[in-house]
């Protein structure tokens, strides 16, 4: 591993101790068996059966039923694929078998009622509107119109309409196993939104995204979106709303750290340090861009050290919350010099 990564790494792990207790304040947002499934979800979608095996276990403990883990593990074929999916059955197919061989009874629960006599398409097209708030249209869905009919009729029309498991609770397992997963930003985005629509509160989101999310190195992200404060102080320097947590405790130790979060497309002014700043991205998908050079792309566990005066922007990618840790170099000369906003024109040409 080079010495870029061990640094990395090892304030990733700085990160973790410094937010244990945001991080029990955040999964007391969710309910013990909220939580279970948004495990249940991650570890699903990134094929850990291991790991998988403890969260079924812990599910079950807390009191989902078997037909409503079957359901959950049923649906995510929709997102992570049908061998995910069907590894997931079977892991849990074995933990009810190990736990009845231990005597364990688990309750079954309810099986979906009978399906109504209206088409799949018709009813996913209500079912698909209901959810989203409106009505879903758009030029990729004319473009491949097959993909919308399976959509509306099959994942909408046929397990959105299964009623055993109900529409909040089905976004927080989508939405938990497309934090676990990269290059799904976009369709994250959309059903965090989604989740919101039905009942899914901002701090619940938050909660599901710092379990979920993962970094490089397997270790949770401190990430969630949107973490700590609103960025008042220097909202006047960003375009978009941003969120600020300062994370250093001892003042003497000569290290100022902070996480900064970005909703998409949220960017900070050209500005520079006089005695420069460390970038770690922990969250999302950003960028970072010199003055007169190309913008680089980040996404966790990648750094950018900048130099003294080089002028230079970072923010979200378009589709993405973005979080980093920002390390003042040289703290007590250091000082910011804020210059003017970066452009649509220009942010667009530098993220496309």
């Amino acid at each position: 591993m080079s010495v870029r990564k061990i640094f990395g790494l090892f304030f990733t792990l700085f990160l973790t101790v410094n937010f244990i207790k945001a991080g029990d304040n955040m999964n007391n947002i969710l309910t013990s068996k909220e939580t279970n499934i948004v495990n249940i979800a991650k570890y699903t979608a990134q094929g850990d059966m291991t790991a998988l095996n403890t969260a079924l276990n812990n599910g079950l403990d807390s009191g989902l039923t078997v037909n409503e883990t079957k359901e959950i593990l049923t649906q995510l074929y929709a997102y992570c694929g049908f061998p995910r999916s069907l590894n997931a059955l079977n892991c849990l197919m074995n933990v009810i078998n190990e736990r009845q061989a231990k005597g364990i009874k688990d309750e079954q629960g309810a099986l979906p009622s009978t399906r109504r006599e209206t088409p799949s398409i018709v009813t996913g097209t209500e079912n698909q509107t209901r959810l989203c708030g409106a009505p879903v249209s758009g030029a990729l869905f004319d473009f491949a119109p097959a993909i919308d009919e399976y959509l509306k009729a099959h994942l909408f029309g046929d397990i959105f309409s299964r009623d055993n498991l109900d529409w909040k609770t089905r976004e927080l397992a989508t939405i938990a196993a497309l934090a676990a997963m990269t290059g799904v930003e976009s369709q994250l985005n959309s059903h965090i939104a989604i989740g919101k629509h039905n009942g899914l509160t901002d701090n619940q989101i938050a909660a599901i995204l710092a379990i979920a999310a993962e970094n490089t190195y397997g270790i949770p992200t401190i990430s969630s979106f949107p973490t700590g404060s609103e960025n008042s102080a220097y909202a006047q320097y960003f375009s978009g709303k941003s969120y600020l947590a300062p994370l250093t405790r001892d003042s003497s130790l000569g290290v100022p750290i902070a996480n900064v979060t970005f909703a998409p497309g949220c960017r900070n002014n050209w500005h520079s340090h006089t005695g420069g700043q460390i970038l770690i991205a922990v969250g999302g998908v950003g960028y970072y861009q010199e003055r007169g050079k190309k913008a680089i792309r980040m996404q966790p566990g990648d750094i950018v050290e900048i130099p003294a005066d080089v002028e230079h922007w970072h923010g979200a990618a378009p589709d993405s919350w973005f979080s980093h840790l920002a390390i003042e170099c040289n703290p007590s000369t250091n000082k910011n010099t804020w210059l003017e906003p970066v452009s649509d024109a220009d942010y667009n040409s530098a993220v496309k």
